[in-house]
């Protein structure tokens, strides 16, 4: 019993250095994150099953009887056991890690914490907020339902942008010339740069695809429609960081309305059609 406890005690005590030392060196938090929580799995593994060697006075009878009490437990409590597995997948296949911003189902938020069997985000949007800025709600759902659900990745690594539009409707004698440079000069000055080495990025990505042919623009793009009705639609479409898509897509509304306005004579707007 001694030699169980001084190996559980040691366990506890390398636990600790290895996570108050070596991890602190990783730099990237989320490696930091999954590895902290890996650690503390595996010593309360070894922790448990020196206490079941003290309790049938066995060591190896003790980690024996731990496997089939787990087996047991495991066939008693499947739900938990697949989040758990869950749990295992998502540490393997990364769909998402903590700071990512994600949909999963009909939730929709960023990632603030992966435990062993749910997940818990902080919630955007929402039912009572229209726009991407958080609701102060937070959702929490097992991790199995990244087995069977589709998981939506806004912030992934290897792009962390998406694509976002700004429409709105012109009557049909409006200058549509004057109109695209308007809004390309305005989306320009407020996302050029940045733009230009997103658009690279992707481009990387796309490669090793085999959709690598798909034309990509490096600028932001203004398109037109023919709308439902008797307007035509100006499409705005632009790359953006997923947690500054609001904020960006507000200031550029109001900019473009700005320019688009002060030339009445050559952009003719519907009463209240910007959405």
């Amino acid at each position: 019993m001694p030699i169980a406890l001084f190996l559980a005690v040691l366990a506890v005590a390398i636990e600790q250095v290895v996570e108050g030392l070596g991890f602190k060196r990783l730099r990237n938090a989320v490696t930091r994150y999954n590895a902290t929580r890996v650690l503390r799995f595996l010593t309360a593994v070894v922790v448990l099953g020196i206490v079941g060697s003290i309790l049938l006075s066995n060591l190896y009878t003790g980690l024996v009887s731990l496997g089939v009490i787990s087996l047991i437990l495991g066939l008693a409590v499947q739900a938990p056991m697949t989040s758990f597995v869950g749990w295992v997948y998502i540490l393997a296949r990364h769909p998402y890690r903590v700071g990512d911003r994600i949909r999963i189902g009909e939730a929709t938020g960023d990632v603030i914490e992966v435990s062993y069997l749910d997940t818990t985000l902080w919630e955007f949007g929402g039912q009572y907020v229209s726009t991407d800025h958080p609701s102060g709600r937070v959702i929490k759902f097992p991790n199995s339902n990244v087995l069977n659900t589709p998981v939506y990745n806004y912030s992934w690594p290897l792009f962390p942008w998406i694509w976002n539009e700004i429409k709105f409707q012109l009557a049909y004698d409006s200058d549509l010339d004057f109109v695209a440079t308007t809004m390309k000069e305005v989306a320009e000055e407020e996302l050029g740069a940045e733009m230009l080495e997103r658009v690279r990025r992707y481009r990387e990505v796309l490669a090793k695809t085999p959709v690598n042919e798909l034309t990509v623009q490096e600028h932001p793009a203004v398109l037109f429609r023919i709308s439902d009705n008797t307007w035509v639609e100006v499409i705005l479409r632009y790359l953006v960081d997923p947690k500054r898509a609001g904020r960006v897509k507000t200031e550029l509304i109001r900019k473009l309305l700005t320019r688009l306005n002060a030339a009445p004579d050559r952009v003719m707007f519907p009463k209240s059609n910007a959405r």
